[in-house]
């Protein structure tokens, strides 16, 4: 991923079947995209440039209504919250490549923080000026005029200042699976999220935000830290389609939501590319799950009001933030 300027801070069915073949192995046979070309063909496909408007900056947040946040609201029933930051990682590691930095200014009763928060460590927001592809961001606006020096003039995170409620679902592929943490570089398909929706009496809408539970923090706990962004479990590039035609929102995962090595020949990140490029969606990344995978599990309910508040940087590529699930 790239970096964003360090911060300071006191504080679609029927495209789906067409995409989705069913085989497994470690190159993904018979899964499509496979290459550069075929991921073009899919981004052209399933792109939402306007669809909301040539002047659009907020892409599938749009699917956000009030009669969605209203939905969220009625699914806070006990109360309970749970908070989906990881602590901020202050030590140099295989995940870890720019700590988190707490410095104590004089008289120590006010401090700084400093953080590069883009990359596999720290929890944080996509803003839809993330990542461009073929020189153009979301709804085809020009990269060389929305990315600059002095932050994104469009699409930046500032968009997302009235704050995000709606409903999410936890997709816990490892529950499903009957394992404490997927081993990285196990791709999810789309059947793997129906399977999941079937076991857990869910199922996606129109508006929804999706957590992708992979394990990995429960993973580094147990084995410790690794170089995430060469090898992770996440969703391969053959799931956006589905991601599409049920009107998701909002995308997170517990790492950077897409499967590394990728399987997608001469790609790099081609999730990240095709949900918030193609689609318009914000990624949530290196949310912690854990605790929320046993409140869930305990309550046996897969469904909640999320809360997503980014800081308002005007032109910034995302935000580090606490997301709190409600139950």
């Amino acid at each position: 991923m790239r970096h964003a300027i360090a911060i300071f801070v006191a504080v679609a069915a029927t495209i789906a079947s067409s995409f989705t073949v069913s085989s497994q192995g470690p190159s993904a046979p018979g899964r499509l995209p496979v290459d550069a070309e075929e991921f073009d063909r899919l981004f052209q496909q399933v792109k939402n440039w306007g669809r909301w408007g040539a002047d659009d900056e907020l892409g599938s947040v749009n699917l956000i209504t009030a009669a969605k946040r209203k939905q969220a609201l009625s699914l806070a029933k006990t109360g309970q919250t749970v908070s989906l930051v990881h602590n901020p990682l202050t030590d140099k590691a295989d995940d870890n490549a720019s700590p988190f930095e707490h410095t104590m200014n004089a008289g120590f009763t006010t401090d700084t923080y400093k953080v590069a928060y883009h990359g596999y460590s720290h929890s944080h927001i996509d803003a839809l000026c993330h990542i461009p592809y073929k020189d153009q961001t979301y709804n085809g606006y020009a990269r060389a005029v929305v990315n600059t020096d002095k932050g994104c003039t469009k699409l930046g995170i500032q968009n997302l200042k009235q704050g995000l409620i709606t409903r999410a679902i936890l997709i816990d592929i490892p529950r499903l699976k009957g394992v404490p943490y997927l081993e990285p570089g196990t791709a999810i398909y789309q059947e793997d999220v129906e399977a999941w929706e079937k076991m857990a009496g869910v199922k996606i809408q129109s508006g929804d935000a999706i957590l992708l539970r992979t394990g990995r923090w429960a993973r580094r706990d147990k084995v410790g830290p690794w170089a995430v962004g060469r090898n992770a479990a996440g969703f391969h590039a053959s799931i956006i389609p589905f991601i599409k035609a049920r009107g998701v929102a909002i995308v997170g995962s517990d790492a950077a939501s897409e499967v590394t090595p990728t399987l997608v020949a001469g790609v790099n990140l081609p999730v990240h590319t095709l949900l918030i490029t193609a689609l318009g969606i914000n990624i949530l990344d290196n949310q912690d799950l854990e605790t929320l995978a046993e409140v869930a599990a305990k309550l046996k309910r897969w469904e909640f009001m999320i809360t997503i508040n980014p800081m308002p940087i005007t032109g910034g590529t995302g935000s580090p933030m606490n997301t709190i699930a409600t139950f």
